[in-house]
């Protein structure tokens, strides 16, 4: 049942919801839960329009704890923030699905405000230490989509070392800055993007102790 203040506090009449399920029905009540929690996350980022709510059960004996899935995407102004998440329950799921997407945007919210300062203000020896005790446990609870093997009860028909997908996206030139926040956003390990600064195809990535690396390719007759 929908309180009075979360009909207060619900989604703006610009943004569109479409839920659907992939060999699984969509209860009423579910849908109504789905708007009222995807709100909040609206609030995060006004200029996100529009999601996608995917819900799919995975029989799997030996994955029970695992066979309820759901992948939120998220479409806003020229970008996009996606989170997925498999537990034993669809609402359980969305609930750890929610709290992806909410740290990713966050974390570029926060990023976002550094950059257009300028500075980093400067934070005391507990708030740093709260901060790394706080990312740990988070690192921990958030399992990355490329832990679990989806092609792990087709064994049989899986040759090893196929090419299994592939994808393209434009290459917009963008700062290393907007390609770290855009890899937040999808929830991502990487990123893979033109450098605005050097033309060059470039990747950023996640290190050990919540830092970044960056890779760029480079001709031999630039050396």
């Amino acid at each position: 049942m929908t309180t009075p203040a979360e009909k207060n506090e619900g989604l703006r009449p610009e943004t569109q919801v479409s839920i659907t399920g992939r060999n699984v029905e969509v209860p009423e009540h579910f849908a109504e839960r789905v708007n009222n929690k995807l709100a909040k996350i609206a609030r995060l980022d006004p200029t996100l329009t529009f999601f996608h709510v995917e819900l799919q059960h995975e029989p799997n004996p030996r994955r029970e704890a695992q066979s309820d899935r759901i992948q939120i995407t998220a479409t806003g102004k020229g970008h996009i923030a996606r989170a997925e998440a498999k537990e034993d329950s669809f609402y359980a799921a969305l609930e750890t699905a929610l709290a992806k997407m909410e740290r990713s945007l966050r974390k570029v919210k926060a990023r976002r405000s550094i950059s257009r300062s300028g500075h980093r203000a400067p934070k005391s020896t507990g708030e740093i230490a709260a901060d790394l005790v706080a990312e740990a446990q988070e690192a921990k609870n958030a399992q990355s989509p490329y832990d679990v093997d989806p092609y792990a009860d087709k064994v049989d028909d899986v040759v090893p070392g196929r090419v299994v997908r592939s994808k393209e996206h434009p290459a917009t030139p963008m700062s290393v800055d907007d390609a770290l926040s855009e890899m937040e956003l999808v929830g991502h390990d990487f990123y893979l993007f033109v450098d605005e600064e050097t033309g060059r195809p470039s990747v950023v990535y996640r290190r050990h102790a919540f830092d970044y690396g960056l890779i760029a390719l480079t001709n031999d007759a630039e050396k």
